[in-house]
């Protein structure tokens, strides 16, 4: 770690920067409250080291160089280790201002106090064993969360969901490295047979338990993370109308000039509980304006690389060369069809339609009439989320960091079946059970290096 963590106390702005009701200063360390007591002076005269723990008391916030008022303020105490870091914690709720808020800070800065790194806060309740390395990325996550899935997804790993099932993973190879141990070590009871043919039975039931986690992980990405769904059609068959209804507002010019859109145009939104980032492209079609070419390139790699391509057709009209050519482009990949213009008329054959895609991701809808739309909500949460995240007790894997670790234990499994099914030495499975054990324990942090730790709150905000 870039730093040796001594208790020493750390300070920074735990609220927004900006106007607003209140902003919070919060302090963590062993010279907390002496640092209190420097700059806050109490409406009742007592000293703050004084006061009981978990208890708020009014008064001023004073620059103790010059004795002048800086802001008048709530102080609440938190005694350790009853607190977030598990250390004494002095939070100053004043007034929210850009302007006072810095202030405040500055004279707990001057008065004792160092300024703290990004998430050096969430990173002391880790090291201080208040929190798993899971529950620290989980803080993070609710932070930053989109939509409400995301939210409660975050909230889910940051009660220990996930800490709990890789612990409950950890300790079922502990248990077998302890029984092949006892083997090695009192080889006259010949029981070789019985714990190999168990070393395998629990080995494989391990694998498969992480296999179930690693199912979930491209779910929980796109919970997390967010899918990029990316419009695709020729020109004039209502893309850009699309986005607009979507998004309810005019975000794209709509005419009825073939190639109005040029380059893409992207925006964020919710989209069934799943936050989307969704793109407008250039009409496909042979042109030989050169910009409006560059565009469809650019539109035809900006599908290739998306989660899911909302493909558009115009259903007053008969399957066209051009729309021929993108349905073999999405024909393995995932894509919702839709049929637009229904309140035009409907000359599209879904029979041919149906060469190219499941029946249930053809969806017939006119963006004019705004009808549809909910069909293609429900088809895209399906297809995301089957339908919705099973219950608040599920295990979610929504951290690309997690799933790696877990791509290793099942690979460190593995090579175990193969030493077990080969007839090597004992101490050789061992081996490869350690490994499944070292990479379970980097997602909790119990195995980790301070490298690793230090990236990881390198992307926390001040003040966390």
């Amino acid at each position: 770690m870039k730093n040796i963590y001594l208790n020493d106390a750390i300070a920074a702005i735990s609220t927004a920067q900006g106007n607003g009701g209140i902003g919070i200063v919060r302090i963590s360390g062993r010279d907390s409250m002496d640092i209190a007591d420097k700059i806050f002076k109490a409406a009742d005269g007592a000293k703050i080291k004084d006061k009981k723990s978990h208890t708020i008391t009014y008064g001023e916030v004073v620059d103790p160089k010059t004795g002048e008022v800086i802001d008048e303020a709530l102080l609440m105490l938190m005694l350790s280790p009853r607190t977030y870091t598990r250390e004494d914690v002095v939070e100053i709720n004043c007034h929210g201002g850009f302007h006072v808020t810095n202030k405040v800070l500055e004279v707990v800065l001057n008065s004792g106090a160092r300024l703290a790194e990004p998430g050096e806060f969430t990173k002391r309740a880790f090291l201080n064993g208040r929190i798993d390395l899971t529950q620290a990325e989980a803080v993070m996550d609710v932070i930053e969360s989109k939509t409400e899935l995301s939210r409660r997804t975050a909230v889910n790993q940051l009660g220990g969901s996930v800490k709990e099932k890789v612990h409950e993973l950890r300790e079922e190879i502990l248990d077998m490295i302890a029984a092949i141990e006892a083997a090695i070590d009192y080889p006259e009871h010949d029981v070789e047979e019985e714990t190999r043919s168990e070393m395998h039975s629990r080995t494989t039931k391990l694998k498969a338990e992480i296999n179930k986690l690693l199912e979930s992980a491209d779910m929980g990405r796109i919970i997390r993370e967010g899918a990029e769904a990316v419009i695709l059609g020729k020109p004039n068959v209502g893309k850009s109308s699309l986005l607009n209804l979507l998004l309810m507002e005019d975000r794209a010019i709509v005419t009825d000039i073939p190639g109005t859109t040029r380059d893409t145009v992207e925006e964020y939104m919710n989209l069934g509980g799943v936050p989307v980032k969704i793109v407008d492209t250039a009409g496909i079609r042979e042109t030989a304006d050169t910009v409006e070419k560059i565009g469809v390139e650019k539109s035809m790699k900006r599908a290739e690389e998306a989660d899911i391509i909302f493909m558009m057709l115009d259903a007053s009209l008969p399957l066209t060369d051009e729309d021929m050519e993108i349905l073999d482009f999405i024909k393995d990949k995932r894509a919702i069809i839709l049929v637009n213009k229904t309140d035009v008329g409907n000359v599209i054959d879904i029979d041919i339609l149906r060469e190219y895609t499941d029946i249930r991701n053809i969806i017939f809808v006119s963006v004019k009439e705004n009808t549809g739309m909910n069909k293609l909500t429900e088809r895209f949460k399906k297809m995301f989320l089957n339908g919705d995240i099973e219950s608040k007790e599920s295990v979610l894997i929504s951290n690309t960091r997690h799933k790696n670790m877990l791509f290793k234990a099942e690979e460190a499994l593995n090579r175990a079946l193969v030493t077990i099914d080969s007839g090597m030495p004992e101490d050789f499975i061992s081996m490869d059970l350690q490994d499944a054990l070292n990479a379970l324990g980097e997602i909790t942090g119990d195995s980790v290096d301070d490298e690793i730790i230090d990236r990881i709150f390198t992307r926390f905000c001040l003040g966390k």
